[in-house]
């Protein structure tokens, strides 16, 4: 019979490698607060503080489901499929606030020109796009997390579930926070020609990233 021990230090190895990997790959994890950052003219500290908030919703939301799940013994099977209807449910809601920003932002971008009300419709998308990256992140799904917690949480092993827990969701905040940091100070690096083309076309262009990341998750499933 395997130490417990010994499989909870495998667990743990497991949950930092995929935590790490999962988030790398996601470019929903990014993209969305790199793109909106810069159109918006967020600072880093409020972006990078966007992110964590973000993430730990995105976290505690698949944890919760997973406790739950365990304590009325539901199969790891019925909330992998749960899990996988959220991850698809996620992605068509960054799509669709991606081309809304972006239509919005054409829109605005549009009537400026002739209306010296604009001012007023470009703070309304500033207070809206957070709270829809909230949203999003929130119903999105850490679907490998959820087979990670059923181990030691059918032999009820509660401390193991929490440590499982505590590693995947710090290292993907964590991995978040780094990749953020690098695409927002990234863009920086770029011509002030293609800065100049950015800042005009920012919040367009914000949008259309965001839908990208949001098709990039439903399509090829990463």
């Amino acid at each position: 019979m395997p130490d417990p021990q010994q499989v909870t230090t495998v667990l743990l190895g497991t949950a930092a490698s995929l935590a790490i990997f999962h988030t790398l790959i996601g470019v929903d994890h990014s993209l969305p607060f790199v793109a909106i950052s810069r159109a918006r003219g967020w600072s880093l500290s409020f972006t990078l503080l966007m992110t964590s908030v973000c993430g730990v919703a995105h976290v505690a939301s698949s944890v919760m489901i997973g406790v739950v799940g365990l304590s009325l013994g539901i199969s790891a099977d019925s909330l992998l499929s749960l899990e996988s209807s959220r991850g698809s449910l996620a992605a068509v809601l960054l799509i669709s606030f991606g081309l809304t920003y972006a239509a919005w932002a054409f829109r605005s971008r549009t009537r400026r020109r002739n209306e010296a009300k604009h001012h007023a419709e470009s703070h309304g998308g500033s207070r809206a796009s957070p709270w829809a990256l909230f949203v999003v992140f929130a119903l999105g799904p850490c679907e490998p997390l959820i087979p990670l917690m059923f181990v030691p949480g059918i032999a009820r092993d509660w401390v193991a579930v929490g440590l499982i827990v505590a590693v995947f969701g710090i290292l993907t905040i964590a991995v978040m926070l780094v990749t953020v940091t690098i695409g927002y100070i990234g863009i920086r690096q770029l011509s002030p020609f293609t800065m100049f083309r950015i800042r005009f076309n920012g919040d367009v262009v914000a949008g259309l990233i965001v839908a990208a990341s949001g098709a990039a998750v439903f399509f090829l499933a990463i």
